[in-house]
């Protein structure tokens, strides 16, 4: 909002020295970090009372899972993510380029899933049962949103309609004729030059990685802030990836593929940052409140959709490891018992398994902590081993 500002003052010459910071978007980044945090740190406290007199019991916890849970965190507070998705929200709409089309499918894709998971947040507290809304359901409207957010950044990077007029356009668009070969292909880390195009598969492709990575962060939402820190962790190596995919000097020198406009999604990115940081405040170990579902699935959903609009969709997968290890866990175990009736894990997802075999909670979210920054660096590395 504050670039169009400057942008409209710019075009008259009329405007305050001071205000040209607001074209770096470095700058825009850090005060949008700032921002978003000043925002879910001061509504904390309330928002916490809000919640706890209006939720009553707090989250229901699982009665098969860690017995101390039972005990230590009943009546905590859940749907946390609504203070973390104001201060996003507030700090990318203030800071960020509101023409850029990226900017908004994130931020409509973040907001989706947002309202999925309070959905399934509501359903939980009311019913005071671990069992939310219908999986078959959630997953299908996940996958519709996710399908509309890949199909509007293809489309995004296709040419407008041509002098032979709309039908030719439409046609376009329909077969993805004159789309760039970039536009629907998956790009490989390490490898410069190779890119494998998968055609309208990738709309099918992109929608499993935006699901997966909500879902995944769902799966690893499990202990006092054990999501929300490795969630920060990759939005920083995002932040990084979106600025320099984004800047055709520098993606040139790294040898990583241009993607115009998407440097602004470093803004968000930003955002996610300082909202997390805010949100850790009050869900640091003992946790005052949990992101719940509401928090979980839009964080993980505005991850996946960054990762595809920068092309960097594997790395994605290589930045945010311990959210694939902790949802492989999950499937691992209900596919082996549904099998054989006998189980891989002590407990799913993988955190609760270590959990069981007599680590602290405290320990656990560390180490954890420790995995998703090497495994952010190793993502970064892919930048510049080509």
């Amino acid at each position: 909002m504050l670039y169009l500002l400057y942008a409209r003052l710019a075009e008259h010459h009329h405007y305050v020295p001071v205000l040209n910071l607001l074209k770096y978007l470095t700058f825009r980044s850090g005060m949008s970090l700032a921002t978003a945090q000043i925002v879910v740190v001061s509504m904390g406290s309330r928002f916490i009372r809000w919640m706890q007199t209006k939720q009553g019991k707090g989250q229901p916890i699982r009665s098969d899972g860690i017995q101390r849970h039972i005990i230590e965190k009943a009546g905590t507070p859940t749907m946390g993510g609504l203070m973390i998705l104001a201060g996003l929200l507030v700090g990318t709409l203030i800071w960020a380029d509101l023409t850029n089309v990226y900017v908004w499918v994130a931020i409509l894709v973040t907001a989706c899933f947002g309202v999925l998971g309070f959905l399934d947040d509501y359903s939980k507290v009311t019913k005071q049962s671990t069992d939310g809304l219908s999986g078959f359901a959630r997953l299908a409207i996940e996958f519709l949103v996710a399908f509309v957010a890949v199909f509007a950044m293809v489309r995004m990077t296709m040419p407008g309609p041509p002098a032979a007029g709309f039908t030719h356009w439409l046609y376009a668009l329909i077969t993805l004729d004159h789309a760039s070969a970039q536009s629907t292909s998956l790009a490989f880390p390490v490898f410069k030059s190779l890119l494998f195009n998968l055609g309208w598969f990738y709309l099918i492709f992109a929608g499993v990685v935006i699901v997966g990575a909500a879902n995944a962060v769902n799966f690893t939402d499990g202990l006092d802030g054990l999501a929300i820190v490795p969630v920060m962790i990759a939005a920083a190596a995002f932040a990084v990836i979106a600025y320099l995919v984004g800047n055709f000097v520098f993606a040139e020198y790294l040898k990583v593929h241009f993607v115009p406009g998407v440097g602004e999604l470093a803004v968000f990115t930003s955002a996610i940052i300082g909202a997390g940081l805010g949100f850790l405040w009050y869900n640091a170990p003992p946790a005052k409140i949990f992101m719940g579902d509401t928090g979980s699935l839009a964080l993980g959903g505005a991850l996946g959709t960054v990762a595809v609009a920068c092309k960097h969709e594997i790395v994605l997968a290589i930045v945010g490891g311990l959210f694939v290890a902790e949802a492989l866990s999950v499937i691992i175990q209900v596919l082996y018992f549904k099998r054989t009736g006998r189980r891989v894990f002590l407990m799913a997802p993988i955190h609760h398994h270590f959990e069981k075999l007599g680590w602290a909670e405290s320990t656990v979210v560390v180490r954890f902590w420790i995995v998703a920054i090497v495994l952010a660096l190793i993502g970064l590395a892919t930048l510049k081993l080509r």
